[in-house]
């Protein structure tokens, strides 16, 4: 089976490196059809470093390249123009989150491309990491009974309320949230542009939110870059019936009355004296796999796992597979971060309002 093609959009950016990480580490799935780099010099790097055509239009690249989707890697106040070129043409796009800065960006995309029967996808990653997989089948198993709740330490906005959706089992519910903002000092960490280089202290913002859907409570917990950092942990648990998954450690109580403890194991090959090679293998709760890494045994750390698993569903969807994380989930999830922060601004409580994405019932 020859590998899927998809051109890049913004391929100079941080993000859209990630892409070009998994193509070279998964030749056999996927394959680069170009790049759109608007800087010349930008071009000629990237071209050196990858080893791949890069254009300066999507138009130009169009000419010469017939990708089965493209990557949209650019700001959300770029990427507007070209969804809208893309939807014309009938070619299905992944989307990077944010899909728009707004409320009116949100609106904006629903009635330009998803009324018109546009193919768009959105690259949310995080519930695709591999131990929120583990969890998720865990809670799927229904070993944990009916979830009521979970809090979520994880990442920003958007990113932390995707996940706390997807460990309540929430679509579209409207939500009471309240929120509060905590101030105080910490040492700088690693950010994106790396490690740190000096031993100083800078303005720490932890934000809490509370998200009541009725029956079932998200708990959003972030301090910003904590997911890099070196002296804060990320944390996440689940609450149900029946038990509980607190990080990696995992409670029940059988029908029986029988008590079990386990532990979320990562199981990586290439460790001792094992010559298979280093990867994750998986990730084993008691005597089951959870987990098993569809990408092994390629070298790809979680993140660009978890990205993997975008481009592999898009492919899927591509060729009339299921939808695996909509415009409509995308803006949702982007307008309940929004609601957090207004509730931390405003110190009120805020209840959403059903908005134009929102499907049909």
């Amino acid at each position: 089976m020859s590998p899927v093609k998809f051109s890049l959009i913004g391929g100079a950016g941080f993000r859209a490196q990630y892409f070009l990480r998994i193509a070279q580490a998964l030749p056999e799935r996927f394959e680069i059809s170009g790049m759109v780099v608007r800087s010349e010099d930008k071009a000629k790097e990237m071209e050196s470093k990858w080893g791949t055509s890069t254009y300066r239009t999507l138009e130009q690249l169009l000419e010469k390249e017939q990708p089965d989707f493209v990557v949209v890697s650019v700001s959300p106040a770029q990427s507007l123009d070209y969804l809208l070129k893309l939807s014309e043409l009938g070619i299905p796009v992944l989307l990077e989150t944010p899909p728009a800065p707004d409320l009116a960006g949100l609106q904006l995309l629903h009635d330009k491309l998803t009324l018109h029967g546009a193919r768009v996808q959105v690259a949310e990653q995080y519930h695709f990491h591999p131990v929120q997989q583990a969890r998720l089948e865990l809670i799927q198993s229904g070993r944990l009974g009916k979830i009521t709740e979970t809090t979520v330490s994880i990442s920003h906005l958007y990113h932390g309320v995707s996940l706390i959706r997807k460990m309540l089992g929430v679509n579209f519910e409207d939500v009471r949230i309240k929120a509060m903002r905590f101030e105080s000092e910490w040492v700088q960490g690693p950010t994106r542009s790396g490690p740190p280089t000096e031993d100083k202290r800078i303005p720490l913002q932890r934000d809490l939110a509370w998200l009541d859907f009725g029956d079932r409570l998200g708990i959003y917990d972030f301090t910003k870059d904590q997911h890099r950092s070196w002296t804060r942990s990320n944390h996440l648990s689940v609450r149900g019936e029946r038990g509980e998954i607190f990080d990696n450690r995992v409670l029940i109580q059988q029908e029986s009355c029988t008590e079990l403890r386990m532990e979320l194991q990562r199981m990586n090959k290439g460790e001792l004296e094992n010559a298979e090679g280093y990867y994750l293998k998986g990730i084993l709760c008691g005597e089951r796999w959870v987990y098993e890494n569809p990408f092994a045994p390629a070298r790809l750390y979680d993140d660009e796992i978890a990205i993997a698993a975008c481009l592999q569903k898009m492919a899927d969807y591509t060729f009339g597979g299921p939808s695996f994380y909509s415009l409509e989930e995308a803006s949702q999830d982007q307008y309940i971060g929004m609601m957090i922060e207004k509730a931390i601004q405003t110190g009120e409580t805020i209840t959403t309002e059903r908005q134009c994405w929102v499907p049909k019932s």
